[in-house]
């Protein structure tokens, strides 16, 4: 998608109370809609983690010698075998044993194919690190901008094939989870340096891999392209702490704006740890080789806490298993989730990421007996056993209103590309509906006082 305004606030209600801790899951469906902001899907949990700190991964990390035919530049690699992945998760919000019948009917994962680029150091390497590029289009792209930075750095580069924004969207994100876990197999490479990168439409997608399954990335890489955050509470909250976000954009790009002033913003105004790049002489168009390896070098610089944050909390980081070894299985993987609501709600710093770690446990995989569990830790809230879950719950969704709010503003407000203009009436709406309910909330004064400041240019430019 490359409109910039297909989803410009969730549909919003007044703060002041609480979401309630338990309540009926839904169907499965689609995740990330506008309306999940005040529906009960905050707690949505990540995959992989095995049970045990520092036992992460199997056959990653452990020095051994590639092959010569496994180095250098391969234009079609074929898949070997289905994802192991849970795709499934990426564009709804539960993982079932099986995925619908019906979502990708004659879909052969290993007719699917992709460019790869391994470079030659990467044999003396234990776990190198990955780029992993959607297009736009129907073939690869990007290796010519990444391949110096892969050399220096030792990051295998793979780039679906087919993939391109024609794609339904499912079909899209099962090819991309392929790749990456044929990639997997075959070199070990490390989640904590798996970036997922893509150029407009793709890093658009790029983002919405990265936001969904943070466990399995260390960083993404949307070129002239940004997304949002899912609506979960944990799973923003998993973003924050580990992810990083590598904006690139051009002068000339009409999409910077969207970039600088509206959902790069917001990532960093909630806490995600995100950078701008924007190249000068550059329009619509992936910038030069010395912009990527900046951006691919500050991610590199999150490695660190990457690393602490999976010491504490093994389930945020992949598991890696190569060659046919199978990774955790549904029930591995709820159990580790909710060891780890267990362990943050023993401290009352992170007794509400606890919670919503249980929630998603209940709500991705409600047929699992970790379900069931969790369902009575939420009880226990309810009655009263987690004090303090209520303020923190109305705190998450005040910084993300605030947040969205400025950003729209500051996006309707400025400068837009001729394609956009015609939506500012529709931004500076938004905005003002967005403003008013911060108003009507009352409690950040700052932010009130922003709003009574902003409200009168946004209504101007929101008349018809």
């Amino acid at each position: 998608m490359t409109n910039a305004c297909r989803t410009w606030f969730p549909s919003a209600a007044p703060l002041g109370q609480a979401r309630r801790a338990v309540g009926a899951y839904d169907s499965l469906r689609r995740a990330a809609g506008p309306s999940f902001l005040r529906v009960l899907l905050a707690g949505f949990a990540v995959l992989g983690g095995g049970p045990l700190a520092g036992d992460w991964s199997t056959g990653a990390g452990r020095l051994s010698v590639v092959a010569a035919e496994r180095l250098g530049h391969s234009p079609s690699v074929r898949v070997s075998a289905p994802t192991r992945m849970d795709w499934v998760f990426a564009v709804s919000n539960q993982s079932p044993a099986e995925p619908p019948a019906d979502w990708l009917p004659g879909y052969d994962p290993t007719a699917q194919t992709y460019e790869r680029y391994v470079p030659a150091g990467i044999g003396r390497t234990a776990s190198p690190g990955l780029v992993l590029f959607v297009s736009a289009g129907p073939r690869s792209q990007g290796l010519e901008a990444f391949r110096k930075t892969c050399d220096e750095r030792l990051l295998v580069f793979a780039s679906p094939h087919n993939a391109g924004n024609g794609v339904d969207g499912r079909q899209r994100i099962r090819i991309i989870l392929d790749v990456l876990d044929d990639v997997r197999r075959e070199y070990g490479v490390d989640p904590d340096r798996t970036y997922i990168a893509g150029f407009s439409g793709g890093g658009r997608i790029a983002c919405g891999v990265g936001f969904s399954l943070p466990e399995q990335f260390g960083g993404v890489i949307p070129v002239c392209a940004a997304g949002d955050l899912r609506e979960e509470t944990w799973l923003r909250q998993r973003v924050i702490d580990r992810l990083s976000v590598a904006h690139l954009s051009g002068d000339g790009d009409f999409n910077r704006g969207e970039i600088e002033r509206f959902r790069g913003a917001m990532l960093a105004g909630v806490g995600v740890r995100t950078k701008i790049w924007v190249a000068p002489k550059t329009g619509h168009a992936i910038p030069s080789a010395g912009f990527i390896d900046q951006a691919v070098a500050w991610l590199d610089e999150g490695l660190k806490t990457r690393r602490e944050l999976a010491r504490n909390y093994p389930a945020s980081r992949a598991a890696v298993a190569r060659g046919d070894a199978p990774l955790p299985d549904r029930a591995t993987t709820a159990a580790s989730l909710l060891a780890e609501a267990k362990l943050r709600l023993e401290r009352p710093a992170t007794a509400y990421s606890g919670l919503m770690l249980a929630k998603g446990v209940l709500e991705r995989w409600p047929d699992l007996a970790a379900a069931r569990e969790a369902r009575a830790l939420l009880v226990r809230a309810e009655e009263g056993g987690v004090p303090g879950w209520e303020e923190a719950d109305i705190a998450h969704q005040r910084k993300f209103l605030i947040a969205r709010a400025r950003g729209v503003s500051d996006y309707a407000s400025g400068e837009l590309p001729a394609q956009y203009a015609p939506q500012r009436p529709a931004m500076a709406r938004a905005a003002v509906e967005l403003w008013n309910l911060v108003i009507e909330d009352g409690q950040d004064r700052e932010a009130v006082d922003e709003a009574r400041r902003r409200l009168p240019d946004l209504e101007k430019l929101a008349a018809p």
